[in-house]
């Protein structure tokens, strides 16, 4: 063991370091990063954790305090990087065709106004490409009643947008049973 007399971070001397230098550590951190805050908060929960403080706790804060902030801009460019790759990849939810453009805007807040069991129905069959049996477990309702949802949806769709919705939506999942028994 060391000759060298054991040191806390008391409450006061946290008290004082917040007092004195948390504006200054967070203009700091704002430099690099959107939740400067967050990093101070951070940066004296790691001081407190330290089972030996620092001799200079000051320069040691605000080291940490950078070295987060900088952390913290890296993980957001990279996660804004993942966004925008997803974004690119992502489809929209309306596909124009060559013939009838279909306004994805006016689409996309047409969708919006529905009710949220019928925008969760249509987005679910269209898009998720699930038969009604599958959606009727995924929403704890009977295939019947997503069904009802689902017809009700486009039919507010078709009177919101004054555009026929494609048929083909309703039937390209059907399960082929149910297929041979509408022809």
């Amino acid at each position: 063991m060391s000759n060298r007399k054991k040191r806390s971070i008391t409450p006061r001397l946290l008290g004082r370091l917040l007092d004195e230098h948390a504006r200054p550590m967070a203009l700091l951190a704002r430099q690099w990063c959107d939740s400067p805050d967050d990093i101070v908060q951070e940066a004296l929960v790691k001081l407190v954790q330290q089972k030996t403080p620092p001799d200079n706790a000051v320069a040691w804060l605000y080291r940490v305090v950078r070295n987060l902030a900088i952390s913290a801009a890296r993980r957001d460019r990279r996660r804004q990087r993942r966004e925008a790759s997803v974004a690119r990849m992502r489809q929209g939810w309306f596909m124009p065709s060559d013939g009838d453009r279909l306004d994805a805007r006016a689409a996309a807040e047409a969708m919006r106004a529905l009710p949220v069991e019928q925008r969760e129905v249509i987005v679910a069959r269209i898009w998720g490409g699930l038969t009604f049996e599958e959606i009727a477990q995924v929403m704890d309702c009977s295939s019947s009643a997503a069904h009802r949802r689902y017809r009700a949806g486009l039919s507010a769709l078709r009177e919101t947008l004054g555009a026929p919705c494609s048929e083909n939506a309703s039937t390209k999942t059907q399960t082929p049973s149910r297929e041979r028994s509408r022809r």
